[in-house]
């Protein structure tokens, strides 16, 4: 895992730090693709903001700032983040249609935030929907439970086929893909018939 910057977080009731299952493998910053680190960087905001609300927004992206990551990541985080947060209520409404016997509210704060942000990105369309799904099942295999990317898998698999039923126009071939889309998690099927 990178190296996080933690300065800024005392003055939180709230000192949240996202921890990988693998805390002995050693990242450099190129065998990490730098759109997912930024996706890491802007899951722990998240996490926080749905701790601690809008009144820390500021300091959370203070926060991303002072990450020891490369520029383009940074703005990348911020963007993630901040897009999240905006389109946070239309996001919830899809999830809530399609995580079938699950209240929101009632989900782990991380599996709830990965998929607020990756539904975010589902909608908006400027990347595949299969890439988007992987890059989601990749953060729920590092930092959550070993059932979660299976469950995050379903949902997602579900919400992007509403997506592409209700608007013709969001196609996968349109979007460039930022990562390698086979690359996703072991033992997870991604498949279109892992959500039944």
């Amino acid at each position: 895992m990178p190296h996080w910057q933690r300065s800024k977080w005392p003055t939180l009731s709230v000192n949240f730090r996202l921890s990988s299952h693998k805390p002995h493998e050693q990242e450099s910053q190129q065998t990490v693709n730098r759109r997912h680190r930024a996706r890491r960087l802007a899951l722990q905001a998240l996490c926080c903001f749905d701790v601690q609300g809008r009144a820390v927004i500021d300091l959370l992206n203070e926060f991303i700032d002072d990450s020891h990551e490369p520029a383009d990541t940074i703005a990348a985080a911020h963007e993630i983040f901040n897009q999240t947060l905006a389109q946070r209520e239309d996001s919830d409404e899809l999830l809530v249609k399609h995580a079938r016997h699950w209240e929101l509210s009632r989900l782990a704060m991380i599996d709830r935030n990965i998929l607020r942000l990756a539904a975010c990105e589902l909608y908006r369309a400027e990347t595949p929907f299969k890439v988007v799904i992987t890059e989601a099942l990749k953060l729920a295999q590092e930092f959550s439970t070993a059932e979660s990317p299976r469950f995050i898998n379903g949902v997602l698999d579900a919400v992007a086929k509403d997506l592409a039923a209700q608007h013709p126009h969001l196609s996968d071939e349109s979007a460039q893909s930022d990562v390698d889309t086979d690359d996703a998690p072991d033992d997870v099927d991604t498949s279109e018939n892992a959500s039944e």
